[in-house]
């Protein structure tokens, strides 16, 4: 029974290379719970972003034909393909790296690209981004374009993909309104509501940004999931009290998405009917080069994220060679992209690596044998479904304003010295939020950034891919008069 028990555990030791990697397999578990734990806010605040409760909220995420995504049936999806994603990138890149559907792409979608088209065809266009990156990959071309981008620029990109999240909360928390008058102001939007927060659910926002902002200070395991938990309690408890009601697009001091109240059961079996529900619809639907677009949009938002977090979380868990290379990066961004495909399958947005993996890391983990606890946990977690739609936006909301905050530590990368960097990345930064758009953001930062190298005599310092990357973008920016002046 001891032989038996020790082949078992030599097994495991050699296919993850735990010892050799200075782990146990009680440290892998640990980790792989305390990663879970810190990225499950997830399974909640993706369901929140791309679904709705009910058909008759005014202010559902709908698509081009009105119809929306049940937030119990994003929810068990959501929570399937981090699943499942997470064991494979651990069984076959061997990292303690968790991946599920990423923010910033989710919100792509619910606002930018759903309002265009079908859900099933948008949800065909992720699936589509996530071909094109497996072959970026295949190629070799995704490092080498992730290579050529300066590091500032990098950086940028992160900076303003956390203001833009952040902009997204503040907005879905009530915190942020449009002026009923702003087509009469020059102050298109303002503070709650009359310039007061005169909302109690805009109150529990309030509460539940202090409540994770000191939590996430004190490096509280888990701060993000027990703040939304803490919150949804409070919003409960309110709503019984003070019967706000829901929004509904009419009712300003309501619930915006999602409405506070017990549910009739805890754990039920996932529903589970959208995946494989897509469409490559869009193709017909919208002009060729619009789809293009769409796609390009996607590709763009994808492209640099998991690279540069995977090489963040290597270097912080020593797993990382003297150059700063991960071991097999060619295998872990193909399981990557991968994620995009699935996470277009399962109707729940692209999925890549979550940074939050550096809190098992943290623990301990070293492995890949980290992320089929934590895989295992996402499955698990499909049979509390029921839990989801009793959770408002509101106390969903304060997690994409910290993790924001998080995101803006890279801006200590930018050599804000040099004009000709910092104005490509301010405007990287600021027309992310400002446009509603990633993708937009990234535009301007590349266009801008050649323009000014060469009209400063520094043209031999513009990587020939970067030249071809800023070309595509004028092509998006342009795709308006492209249309109408050649039909496509």
């Amino acid at each position: 029974m001891v032989d038996r028990d020790v082949s078992k555990k030599s097994l495991l030791d050699r296919y993850f290379k735990i010892t050799d990697r200075g782990s146990s397999v009680g440290r892998e578990v640990r980790g792989g719970v305390v990663t879970f734990v810190t990225v499950a806010y997830i399974i909640v605040l993706n369901p929140l972003i791309l679904g709705s409760s009910s058909p008759d909220d005014a202010g559902a995420k709908r698509d081009v034909l009105g119809n929306i995504l049940p937030v119990s049936q994003v929810a068990a999806t959501t929570a399937l393909v981090a699943g499942v994603m997470t064991i494979l990138f651990g069984l076959i890149a061997n990292y303690p790296f968790a991946i599920a559907a990423g923010l910033g792409i989710n919100t792509l979608l619910a606002v930018t690209i759903a309002p265009q088209v079908t859900w099933p065809e948008a949800m065909g266009l992720v699936v589509v981004d996530g071909i094109i990156i497996l072959i970026l990959v295949a190629t070799g071309f995704r490092t080498a374009v992730f290579n050529a981008v300066p590091p500032e620029l990098k950086a940028a990109i992160a900076v303003g993909v956390g203001v833009f999240i952040t902009f997204v909360g503040l907005v879905d928390a009530g915190f942020v309104r449009r002026l009923p008058d702003a087509a009469n102001t020059t102050v298109p939007v303002g503070l709650g509501i009359e310039g007061s927060i005169a909302s109690w659910p805009t109150a529990v926002f309030v509460f539940g940004l202090v409540l994770t902002s000191v939590l996430v200070a004190r490096k509280v395991r888990g701060a993000i999931l027990i703040s939304v938990a803490v919150t949804t309690v409070l919003s409960i408890v309110i709503e019984s009290i003070f019967h706000a009601g829901p929004s509904k697009g009419v009712n300003a001091y309501g619930w915006n998405l999602g409405y506070p109240a017990v549910p009739e059961q805890v754990i039920g079996l996932p529903d589970l009917s959208l995946v494989g529900d897509i469409s490559f619809g869009a193709w017909t639907r919208l002009p060729a080069l619009a789809a293009a677009m769409l796609v390009f949009t996607l590709v763009l938002a994808n492209f640099f994220d998991a690279m540069g977090t995977m090489t963040g979380l290597g270097k912080e868990g020593g797993l990382a060679d003297k150059d700063g290379n991960l071991p097999g990066i060619g295998k872990a961004l193909a399981v990557e992209g991968v994620g995009a495909v699935a996470g277009g399958l399962g109707s729940a947005s692209s999925n890549t690596v979550f940074v939050e993996s550096a809190s098992g890391i943290a623990e301990g983990a070293r492995t890949g044998l980290a992320n089929v606890i934590t895989g295992l946990l996402f499955l698990a977690a499909m049979f509390f479904t029921p839990l989801y739609q009793i959770i408002p936006v509101e106390a969903a909301a304060p997690a994409l304003v910290v993790v924001g905050a998080m995101m803006l530590t890279q801006i200590r990368q930018i050599d804000l010295s040099d004009f000709s960097i910092a104005l490509p990345a301010f405007l990287t930064i600021v027309v992310m939020p400002f446009t509603y758009s990633i993708a937009n953001g990234i535009g301007a930062g590349f266009i801008s950034y050649v323009l000014l190298r060469v009209f400063t005599g520094r043209i031999r310092t513009v990587h020939p891919l970067m030249w071809v990357v800023s070309a595509a973008f004028v092509l998006y920016f342009c795709s308006g008069p492209l249309h109408v002046l050649f039909g496509i």
